[in-house]
Formats: C-alpha cells, sequence, structure tokens
C-alpha cells in the first residue's frame, strides 16, 4: 500500500517522517545515510515535495543533517544531546503541568480525564501507534491548560524534536502500562489542584521516557 493511502489524519510529509523517523530510530537506516529524494518519492510514490518537507522535519528534529545542494544524511544526536532534550522537555512541561492544576476549567479536566481513559482502553489492545497518537492528545490537553500560549508553543516544539525517541520507547515490553501508571499520577495531582505535586509527577514521567528509549536503543 502507498504511504498516500494511509495519510488520511495526518498530511504526507508527516506520515513520511514519522516512517523514516522510525527506520532511523531502529537503525533501518544507519547514521550516515543518504536520503535522496527522488529515490524516497519512488518508495514512497509520491512527488519530491512532502519528502523535501519530511526531511526538513527530520532535520529540525536531529535525526537528519541537512546539507545544502547535498543529499541530507541520518544523523544520531549524541547521548549528551539526547539527554539534554530530554531534561528541557522535562522541565517545559512539568511547567506545563503544573499550571494546567492550578488553571484548568472543568471542560478541560473532563477532556484530560477521557482522554486518560482511552490510554487505559489502548493499553488492553496492544496498539502501540494509536497509543501514541492518543498520547499526543492526553500531553497537548495539559499544554492548552496551562492557558499560555507561549510555553504551549515551546512546549509542542520541543515535543517534536523529541518525538522520535519519545515513540521508539513505546516497543519495551510492557511500556503502554508503566506510562498509564505514570499518566494516573499527572491526572490524579491536577485534578486535586496540587500544582508542585503534578509537576514532579510529569517530570519524573518524562525522565522515564528517556530511560526506557536508552534502554530501547541499546537492546537494537
Amino acid at each position: 500500500m502507498s504511504i498516500a493511502l494511509r495519510a488520511s489524519r495526518r498530511t504526507l510529509a508527516e506520515e513520511l517522517r514519522l516512517q523514516l523517523a522510525d527506520e532511523i530510530v531502529r537503525g533501518a537506516l544507519e547514521p550516515g545515510a543518504a536520503l535522496d529524494e527522488m529515490a524516497l518519492a519512488r518508495r514512497f510514490r509520491v512527488s519530491r515535495t512532502p519528502v523535501r518537507e519530511a526531511i526538513r522535519q527530520l532535520a529540525a528534529s536531529g535525526l537528519v543533517d541537512a546539507r545544502a545542494h547535498r543529499a541530507a544524511v541520518v544523523a544520531q544526536p549524541s547521548e549528551e544531546r539526547l539527554i539534554g532534550m530530554f531534561e528541557a522537555m522535562a522541565e517545559l512541561e512539568a511547567l506545563c503541568a503544573g499550571l494546567a492544576a492550578e488553571r484548568m476549567n472543568g471542560g478541560e479536566r473532563c477532556l484530560l480525564e477521557t482522554t486518560h481513559e482511552e490510554l487505559r482502553a489502548l493499553i488492553q489492545s496492544g496498539d502501540p501507534q494509536r497509543y501514541h497518537e492518543v498520547n499526543e492528545a492526553f500531553h497537548a490537553a495539559i499544554y492548552a491548560g496551562a492557558h499560555n500560549a507561549y510555553l504551549a508553543e515551546m512546549t509542542h516544539a520541543t515535543r517534536a524534536r523529541v518525538q522520535p525517541f519519545r515513540r521508539a520507547q513505546f516497543r519495551n515490553l510492557g511500556r503502554l502500562a508503566k506510562s498509564h501508571v505514570e499518566h494516573d499520577r499527572v491526572v490524579l495531582a491536577i485534578l486535586r489542584g496540587d500544582r508542585d505535586g503534578a509537576a514532579a509527577a510529569m517530570r519524573g514521567h518524562i525522565m522515564l521516557v528517556c530511560e526506557e528509549y536508552e534502554a530501547y536503543a541499546d537492546s537494537l
């Protein structure tokens, strides 16, 4: 099936980015491998435009080194840089969760609980891809609940840079259930209006995601 037929809810560029990011993180595309736009367009049966945009997005997340007038190549962030990215992500998300505990209105709290329960159901189905999609909505609900547009913008941008690594860790055995337990702590603190508790729970969650990704990478 062509990638175009599967890109129903995402743009072609986003679908391409996710697939290429997955191959890079798994090692199917090794560091130094060239990403030729024409070859990728033929492989996925799309035009060069979404391929070019996908490569641009991958470069923004540090997975690809874009070079002027030459094919982009697969990169790999150093361990130090990757940990730094997760540390920044943890602090931004912790701030969002803390503010959300104080500022979320009734409707936003209801949406957060509903999304959290949908994630619980997905653990039973064992669908990492769908869990990842709803997980994105869960975190986005917390960013919105912080009622700070600038903070939400920074957090979304940072999240996009670490998304391939966050996504990969869902392949670890039992990770979906563990992630939901971590979310439980965040949700309960937000619903209690506990700013410090929500921030601490979210910070701990993100750093555990970092550890889970490192464990996944070591297993490859």
